[in-house]
């Protein structure tokens, strides 16, 4: 179920028991799926993302709209209606919203009926995975058409002028998960040519890089480079996206991105997106709710097929928690994957620097460069996949930089093998706090002279029943044939910690 934050869950009141407070009205409903991942999430953005007064929308009790001209009660009750005042009559019916639980065909049929038997200009179909933004145009003769808009207009703005926004007027997201799982859901089902998660999270890392750059190219008072207007053709958006993407590559985030990648969205896809994207922040977005978004694309794509899967959030927040690491720490998970370990680990560093500065009274200037050496000097993640290490990378530097620290590579491999890069920020012995949970499964296999004879656990050994001991022989394991020992099965998981081990600092705390 999705997470509703600031709203006081009806299990937490005596005597409400499945029910939640209308964000609204006030009013206690039921908290079915819709009310609670729907018609919540949809009537806090517009209050708080674009800018719309409780005053002037209708929750609870809801609002009707007439079946047909004659029909004196109304028969047709609205999720979400929104008025261009707080009278709410029905000649300032501004929007309709509804949120049912249908397939998009159904919820446009419906929501289109809505808006011919009522004064609505706007309409919006939204369940919780999915939109759809419809703008009713009026025709001589009584004629109406119906376009649809990559995203409605804010309290007081044009239909014409949405995506026009200043970057001085982009809004901090007030549920960036929702607006995620919006996307993800949508390109799975409509794009073409792209279906496999993991695909589909590359793309959104290249939109989210384009939408950055732009926030930090563009002047307060400057209308923003991406964005998706009324009327204007997916193509030319996605010439703009690609255009900014370049960039991205070339000066920006040359060291995340290779040459030779490009956004392989379609146009329409790609508009979708940048329409939903457009009306915020990133820049400004909660850490916490950059990592729930992230993990809307991501974690679909980690199905553990090598051992791969997201650890759990409160484990990985318990973990580094208990270690507790200090500011100038050097940190490392040499089998990293996305980053939720640095991730979380950093945010712990830089809340202590945060408090650092308020007793010592430093500048934003003073605190924003000590996190960022922080972050730079004292985080390093490694892991051999390419995928995770490019993720780590733009995940370290969404939320603040790092991305310097994450290589790809074996951390098994003997250090000659690990590029001239490498070797200067990760030197075995210089760190202080090991966190990872690197991928076990009896499919992982270790295997190849250079790596396991590094390792004690890499030989055959023989019980000396004379001395009552275990000794190591000079023979290599061979991982096909290994015998049914009792280190036979978690043997590449102990080789991995090994390794974990073997960058630490013994003379230091390890944290393994």
């Amino acid at each position: 179920m999705t997470k509703i934050p600031k709203f006081e869950k009806v299990e937490e009141v005596e005597g409400r028991e499945g029910q939640i407070q209308d964000f609204v009205s006030g009013h206690w409903v039921k908290a079915g799926p819709e009310e609670v991942e729907a018609v919540q999430i949809f009537t806090r953005r517009l209050v708080e993302d674009y800018g719309y007064a409780k005053s002037q929308i209708q929750t609870r009790p809801q609002y009707r709209v007439r079946i047909r001209p004659s029909d004196e009660e109304k028969s047709y009750p609205v999720d979400i209606a929104v008025f261009n005042s707080a009278k709410r009559t029905e000649d300032e019916l501004f929007m309709v919203v509804e949120c049912k639980k249908k397939e998009r065909k159904d919820g446009e049929h419906q929501l289109r009926l809505y808006m011919d038997m009522s004064a609505a200009e706007v309409g919006v179909w939204f369940n919780g995975d999915a939109h759809l933004y419809l703008h009713k145009v009026h025709h001589k003769g009584g004629k109406r058409t119906y376009e649809t808009l990559p995203n409605i207009p804010r309290k007081g703005q044009r239909i014409e002028d949405i995506g026009l926004y200043k970057r001085k007027d982009l809004k901090k997201p007030s549920n960036l998960k929702a607006v995620f799982r919006d996307l993800r859901n949508h390109l799975a089902g409509m794009t073409t040519g792209i279906t496999r998660d993991e695909a589909l999270a590359q793309e959104i890392i290249n939109v989210l890089f384009c939408k950055i750059l732009d926030e930090q190219e563009t002047n307060p008072d400057d209308t923003v480079s991406f964005r998706a207007g009324v009327n204007e053709s997916p193509k030319e958006v996605k010439k703009r996206i690609n255009a900014m993407f370049e960039r991205v590559k070339d000066a920006a985030y040359g060291d995340v991105f290779e040459p030779s990648d490009t956004i392989k969205l379609d146009p329409d896809s790609l508009t979708y997106v940048v329409g939903e994207l457009q009306n915020y922040t990133i820049m400004e977005a909660d850490r916490d709710a950059i990592g729930d978004a992230f993990e809307v694309f991501i974690g679909p794509a980690l199905r553990g097929s090598e051992g791969q899967f997201f650890t759990p959030r409160n484990v990985v927040e318990m973990m580094v928690k208990i270690v507790d690491p200090k500011p100038g720490e050097r940190i490392i998970d040499p089998a990293c994957g996305s980053g939720g370990f640095l991730i979380t680990a950093l945010a712990h560093v830089w809340g202590q620097l945060r408090d650092e500065a308020k007793r010592k009274g430093w500048s934003e200037r003073q605190l924003a460069k000590r996190e960022f050496e922080v972050a730079t000097d004292c985080f390093r993640g490694i892991d051999k996949d390419q995928f995770l290490s490019k993720v780590c990378k733009a995940y370290m530097a969404l939320i603040g930089d790092g991305r310097g620290g994450v290589f790809c590579q074996n951390t098994l491999a003997p250090l000659s093998s690990w590029p001239d890069v490498m070797k200067q920020k990760v030197k075995p012995g210089g760190f202080d706090v090991v966190f990872t949970n690197p991928p076990f499964g009896k499919k992982i296999v270790v295997k190849g002279e250079p790596i396991l004879s590094q390792f004690d656990l890499g030989y055959k050994w023989k019980y000396d029943k004379t001395a009552k001991q275990w000794e190591r022989t000079s023979i290599l394991r061979d991982r096909h044939r290994a015998p049914r020992e009792h280190l036979r099965k978690p043997l590449s998981s102990v080789h991995h910690l090994l390794a974990c081990a073997a960058v630490a600092d013994h003379s230091n705390r390890e944290h393994a």
